[in-house]
């Protein structure tokens, strides 16, 4: 049994360093991980299995067909990254070679405790059985609704018959979305990258000009390598590494941002100067990008950031998987994945202190940059009011767990998320 709080900016849920907590901008996602934090899960299998309800209650920014970067700190195996973006086809094409299920897959493997198919059922049974369409949702669906419209899968579960988007809290069902995540659930990787669904994948993205082959689906591998390591303020911070998108700007942002006393003001600046350096100048509105943590009772935590490269990826649902295939990294909304920055900051003596993530646009790197300026400048994170504001929520979101004093779930102050905490 979960006990939540923390719906929407003004609050979120504390707990004793005993306890599981989890933050995220979808809150059943975020009520499916704690319940498996009080499973006995670990914050990997909290993760995962948010991952997999996400994908049937919030496909705006996260998907089978999508990808993203995780890291996790365990006390006995340390720390590592796990990279599975979504990449480009090897013969090009519009649609993106889905990494999502691999990762996670791997990423439960080595650092899970529960079984596999525990963690994937959450989300099958939102599939099958339906799910309110929640604020956050429902918020980010309004400003897609053109695109929505245009599929005949996503026009059936959230659009009206006059083509307006159905209204908060109607339930919403993705049957044929329930039985790929059935498939996962029982092969593991094997039941999407291989077999049917593999089959419905390549037929549907070569009726639609894409170039997904059969090999790219076998062939794809997650990368887990060691994050970029900085030290600041007697704290050492792990982000994605410069093999990456997101850790080159990461990187670029935080070392800018650092020169500076003041956080607010050198994040601002920061976030001008690494966009210069990289050459961007304009954006699309929703790059279709997210992110959630987790935090185990036995101190194991973990953080995600996740994209489809564009609301509701590629706004094409392939066949009757009920996947949602993402943009190619070419597209404009491609770049979502340099805007990806989970983040983990430990202390002199292992322990993660600030575990959160950015995500959807540069706002979301400056919001986690600025969440950890004001720990390593000795100041307390206890209330989503202490984190700055990414300013174009929820397409654009930070979300955070702060272990200072006690351990508190601090959703986006600007969106419609949650933090939970597990109850003892």
């Amino acid at each position: 049994m979960d006990s939540t709080l923390g719906l929407g900016g003004p609050s979120g849920a504390a707990a004793s360093q005993s306890m599981g907590l989890a933050v995220g901008d979808e809150p059943f996602a975020v009520k499916t991980g704690t319940a498996i934090l009080g499973q006995g899960g670990s914050a990997a299998d909290a993760v995962t299995a948010m991952f997999f309800a996400m994908s049937a209650t919030y496909p705006v920014a996260v998907g089978l067909g999508g990808g993203g970067i995780c890291l996790i700190s365990d006390p006995v195996k340390g720390v590592r990254e796990f990279d599975f973006l979504p990449r480009a086809a090897s013969s090009g094409g519009t649609y993106a070679v889905p990494g999502a299920v691999r990762g996670f897959y791997d990423l439960q493997s080595a650092f899970g405790t529960l079984p596999w198919q525990r963690t994937v059922s959450g989300g099958e049974a939102y599939a099958a059985s339906g799910f309110p369409i929640s604020h956050a949702l429902w918020t980010r669906l309004g400003n897609a609704q053109n695109s929505v419209r245009l599929d005949a899968a996503l026009a059936a579960e959230f659009m009206n018959e006059n083509g307006t988007p159905r209204p908060e809290g109607a339930i919403a069902t993705n049957l044929a979305l329930s039985q790929t995540l059935a498939a996962i659930r029982l092969s593991g990787p094997d039941g999407f990258y291989k077999g049917a669904v593999a089959d419905g994948l390549v037929r549907y993205s070569a009726s639609q000009g894409g170039a997904i082959s059969a090999a790219d689906l076998a062939d794809y591998r997650t990368t887990v390598t060691a994050p970029r390591l900085m030290n600041q303020g007697g704290y050492s911070v792990a982000l994605p590494n410069a093999a990456t998108g997101a850790g080159q700007f990461a990187q670029s942002l935080f070392t800018n941002a650092a020169r500076s006393a003041d956080a607010e003001a050198s994040v601002v600046l920061a976030v001008r100067q690494s966009l210069a350096s990289f050459g961007v100048s304009t954006l699309p509105s929703d790059l279709g990008g997210t992110g959630f943590a987790a935090v185990d009772r036995n101190g194991q935590v973990a953080t995600c950031a996740m994209t489809l490269n564009g609301a509701f990826g590629a706004g094409h649902t392939a066949g009757g998987s009920g996947v949602l295939l993402a943009n190619s990294p070419s597209a404009p909304a491609g770049i979502a994945g340099a805007f990806l920055t989970p983040l983990i900051a430990r202390d002199g003596n292992g322990r993660a202190v600030l575990t959160g993530v950015g995500a959807g646009g540069p706002n979301g790197t400056a919001a986690i940059a600025y969440a950890f300026l004001k720990l390593a400048g000795g100041q307390q994170i206890g209330r989503p009011a202490d984190m700055r504001s990414t300013g174009a929520a929820p397409m654009v979101t930070v979300n955070v767990i702060s272990c200072q004093t006690v351990c508190v779930a601090l959703p986006d102050p600007g969106g419609h998320g949650l933090g939970a905490a597990t109850s003892e």
